[in-house]
C-alpha cells in the first residue's frame, strides 16, 4: 500500500522575503546607533575620558566572531543562530547549554529597549503614569512582529536612515562646539584614543559593557530561514552591521569625548544622553531627540523580539521546548505567534523592572554565544570536516576563531560580578531542565529532523 503524501498536512514553514539590506537595516537597529550617547557617560567615566578606544576594543573582538558566524551560517543555515551551531558543530547537551543562555540575552533584550523608552517618557511628561507608556509600546511591538518579518524591517530601514541622519546632525553640532573653543577646543587630538590617564583594563571593562551595542550583529543570524539565498546574504550583513555599527561607534564618541573630556559637566552619568542633548543642541532640540530616541529604542526592541522569537521557535521545534507552543507557526502570518505574544508579555516586566539589573542579565548569554560560536567553527571545520591541511584552512578554521575566542576570553575576565553571578544562576536552571528533558541524562537530547 503506497502512502498518499499530497494528502498529508503541510507543516506551516518560516516566509522567505528578506535580502541584503533590510537584514542589514535590521542589525543596525537591533544595535540602536543611538545608544552610543546613554552609555557615553558611564563608560567615559570607568576609562576616564577613551570610550573610543573601549570602543575599538569591542569591535576588534566583535569582528572575529562576525567571521566566525559568517562560516557558520553557510553551513548551517538555521533560524537557530548560535544554539543550532553549537548543537551540530559539538554536541546536542553543549547547544541545548548556549541556546539556554542566550534566551538570557535575547529575552530581556527587548524589556530593556521599552525600559529606555520608558526613562525617556519620565523625562519628556513626568506627570503621566509611564505603565500607559509602556503597555502602548509594548503592544505596538507585538503586534508588528505577529504581522509578518517584513513588516518590521521595513520600519527598521526607515527608523535606522533617521537615527543616521540626526546622528550626523549632533555630531555636526558636536564639531562645531568643539572648533570655537568648547571642551578639548581642537578637533584633532590623539586623546580620546590614548592619554597619559589611559589604562588598559580599565578600557577593556568599558569594552564588555559596550558590547551590548553590538548585539544586533548576531542577532540577524536568527533570521536564516526568512532570508533569501541566506547562505551567501546573512555572512554579508553579519559583517556589514557589526563593521558600520563599529565605524559609527567609534567616530561619533571621538568627537564627543572631545566635547566632554571628562564626566564632570554630567549630573548623572549612567543616563547621560539627555543631558548630552541639552549640551550640544538645546532645550527644544532636546525634547525633539528624545521622543525620535523613544522610537528608536522601540524599533531595536522590535528587531530583538522577532529574534529571540524565532530562537525560542528552533528550540521548540527541536523538541527540547515544549513543541505544541514554541514550535507553532501561524498558517497566515507565517511567524511564531505564540513565542511573540510571550516575549511580548515579559516585555510587560518593563512596568516594575531596573535597568541595571536587566543589562547585567544580557552581557553574560552574549559572551556564551561569542565564545561557542568560535569553538563552534573550530570543532566543525577543523576537527570534523578535518580541513586541517593547508595554511589557508589552519587560518581559517583555526587561528581566527580562536582569536576570536581569545578576545570575547578577555571581556569575560572583566565582566561584572552581577552578570556572571545571574548569569550562573540562570545556567544552573538550564541544566536541572535538561537533566528533567533527557530524563536525568538517559535520553538523547532532542533534535528537529527534516525528513519528519
Amino acid at each position: 500500500m503506497s502512502l498518499n503524501t499530497s494528502a498529508a498536512p503541510q507543516r506551516a514553514h518560516l516566509k522567505k522575503s528578506l535580502t541584503l539590506i533590510p537584514v542589514v537595516m535590521m542589525g543596525l537597529a537591533y544595535m540602536q546607533p543611538m545608544t552610543l550617547f546613554d552609555t557615553f557617560g558611564i563608560v567615559s567615566g570607568l576609562t576616564d575620558g577613551h570610550v573610543a578606544t573601549a570602543y575599538a576594543f569591542a569591535l576588534i573582538a566583535i569582528l572575529f566572531t562576525a567571521v566566525s558566524y559568517g562560516k557558520l551560517v553557510r553551513r548551517f543555515p538555521s533560524a537557530g543562530s548560535a544554539y543550532t551551531y553549537a548543537q551540530k558543530a559539538i554536541s546536542p547537551h553543549v547547544g541545548f547549554m548556549v541556546g539556554w543562555s542566550s534566551l538570557l540575552d535575547y529575552l530581556f533584550m527587548p524589556m530593556i529597549n521599552i525600559l529606555l523608552a520608558k526613562s525617556y517618557f519620565e523625562t519628556l511628561v513626568p506627570g503621566i503614569p509611564s505603565w500607559i507608556f509602556v503597555v502602548l509600546l509594548v503592544a505596538f511591538m507585538t503586534i508588528s512582529n505577529l504581522r509578518g518579518i517584513k513588516t518590521v524591517a521595513n520600519f527598521n530601514s526607515v527608523i535606522v536612515v533617521l537615527q543616521v541622519v540626526v546622528m550626523v546632525v549632533i555630531t555636526g553640532m558636536v564639531i562645531y562646539g568643539v572648533a570655537h573653543g568648547v571642551g578639548a577646543g581642537t578637533l584633532t587630538s590623539s586623546k580620546p584614543f590614548w592619554s597619559e590617564n589611559a589604562h588598559v583594563v580599565p578600557m577593556i571593562t568599558g569594552a564588555t559593557i559596550l558590547c551590548f551595542s553590538f548585539l544586533g550583529f548576531d542577532g540577524i543570524s536568527s533570521l536564516s530561514e526568512e532570508t533569501k539565498d541566506a547562505e551567501r546574504t546573512i555572512p554579508r550583513a553579519i559583517f556589514l552591521t557589526a563593521l558600520i555599527g563599529g565605524v559609527i561607534f567609534i567616530g561619533v564618541s571621538y568627537f564627543l569625548q572631545l566635547y566632554f573630556p571628562d564626566i564632570s559637566r554630567f549630573t548623572n552619568p549612567d543616563s547621560s544622553q539627555p543631558e548630552i542633548m541639552l549640551f550640544v543642541a538645546g532645550k527644544a532640540l532636546q525634547i525633539g531627540i528624545l521622543i525620535f530616541s523613544v522610537v528608536t529604542v522601540l524599533a531595536s526592541g522590535m528587531a530583538a523580539h522577532a529574534g529571540v522569537s524565532r530562537l525560542m521557535y528552533v528550540m521548540g521545534r527541536d523538541g527540547v521546548f515544549p513543541q505544541r507552543f514554541f514550535g507553532f507557526i501561524h498558517p497566515t502570518y507565517r511567524t511564531p505567534s505564540l513565542n511573540v505574544l510571550l516575549v511580548g508579555g515579559v516585555a510587560l516586566l518593563a512596568i516594575n523592572f531596573d535597568l541595571v539589573t536587566a543589562t547585567a542579565l544580557i552581557n553574560f548569554g552574549a559572551l556564551v554565544a561569542f565564545t561557542f560560536v568560535n569553538l563552534s567553527v573550530i570543532a566543525q571545520f577543523w576537527i570534523r570536516e578535518k580541513r586541517n591541511k593547508t595554511l589557508k584552512d589552519h587560518l581559517n578554521y583555526l587561528v581566527l576563531p580562536v582569536m576570536g575566542a581569545l578576545t570575547v576570553g578577555a571581556l569575560w575576565i572583566n565582566l561584572e560580578e552581577t552578570s556572571m553571578v545571574l548569569g550562573l544562576v540562570w545556567a544552573a536552571i538550564g541544566i536541572i531542565y535538561l537533566a528533567f528533558v533527557t530524563r536525568t541524562f538517559r535520553n538523547p537530547v532532542p533534535q528537529f529532523s527534516e525528513e519528519v
